[in-house]
């Protein structure tokens, strides 16, 4: 009997690729969505309601408390470098039930009401202006500054925030300074990685960074599909309806909804003097909308489960005590 080489090498081809199929289709077929990963049914609509901003100043941190308290508020992040971080600190360490993460602060955007980094600003010369505070535009940040004098910013904020008692539940970033470049990017990741902390991290980063986000992240990191933050268009036109809106068009999956609680006040309007967008009438109908009985009806009327932080981070980040 000759034995026919041509055929048994397409056997064999044949083989490899059925067995290459198999173990691709158990793959997916074991790969769970974030919802079934939190413990909740695949087609569950995840939400977070999170407050950005808090330590920036006294009126944030006091708006912010009672939306967390009063109201649907379920997560925030604190701006170490900021001069209202001591207060919220010290809140964050008596209450630490509470979903609280660090806003990395790398700019200081408001006109008369400035701060600077956590970290000797000879240590980390581009990140600072000629005043010695962070520079008011992401741009200028990326012009300036180093990924290395970026990344050892991003670990002395965390650092501060522990040595104030504080158990982050997440790293998120201030006007997205860090998703703007890519190696801002990775020094991000790499220390939420160092501290076991989930960074948050959205789709669109790829496209305009170019750049390939599954190869920069772990299993147990997960990326944001979809984002609901408040614009200035939408500020004009109301924001009860805009968040209304959201909620009534919540697709499955999870959800980072992103907003400012403040109160409408002096103090309020003297940091945003100028600003419009995000100043302190927008805070206050923010803090408005998410302490209301509509906010609370709404959630519950388009079967909406509130998630947070923490869950990402012991459930994913942290999953089996790593």
């Amino acid at each position: 009997m000759k034995y026919n080489l041509r055929k048994s090498t397409t056997v064999k081809k044949g083989l490899v690729f059925f067995l290459v199929s198999v173990c691709s289709i158990m793959v997916v077929g074991q790969r769970k969505s974030v919802q079934e990963r939190l413990g909740y049914p695949k087609d569950a609509k995840l939400l977070i309601i999170h407050a950005d901003d808090v330590g920036v100043t006294h009126s944030e941190n006091a708006a912010s408390i009672s939306a967390m308290e009063k109201g649907c508020v379920n997560s925030a992040s604190i701006m170490v470098p900021c001069p209202w971080f001591p207060e919220i600190a010290a809140y964050a360490r008596l209450h630490p039930e509470n979903d609280f993460g660090l806003l990395i602060t790398l700019t200081s955007e408001w006109k008369y009401y400035k701060w600077g980094p956590v970290t000797p600003a000879q240590n980390i010369p581009g990140l600072v202006n000629k005043a010695g505070f962070f520079y008011s535009s992401v741009d200028s940040v990326v012009q300036n500054a180093s990924s290395n004098e970026v990344k050892e910013e991003i670990r002395n904020q965390v650092k501060r925030a522990l040595q104030f008692g504080i158990n982050p539940t997440h790293l998120d970033a201030h006007m997205y300074s860090v998703h703007h470049n890519v190696d801002f990017l990775k020094s991000y990741i790499a220390v939420g990685h160092e501290f076991n902390i989930p960074v948050f991290i959205y789709r669109q980063v790829a496209s305009s960074l170019h750049v390939d986000l599954d190869t920069l992240v772990s299993d147990r990191d997960i990326i944001f599909d979809t984002i609901l933050t408040a614009e200035p268009e939408n500020f004009k036109v109301g924001m009860s309806d805009f968040y209304s809106k959201g909620f009534k068009n919540l697709k499955p999956g999870i959800t980072y909804l992103i907003l400012h609680t403040a109160y409408d006040d002096d103090e309020m309007k003297a940091v945003t003097i100028e600003h419009e967008g995000w100043g302190a009438a927008w805070r206050q109908k923010d803090y408005d909308f998410f302490s209301s009985p509509l906010c609370a009806r709404l959630l519950k009327e388009n079967n909406i489960y509130l998630v947070n932080w923490r869950e990402i981070r012991d459930k994913i980040t942290r999953k089996n005590g790593l």
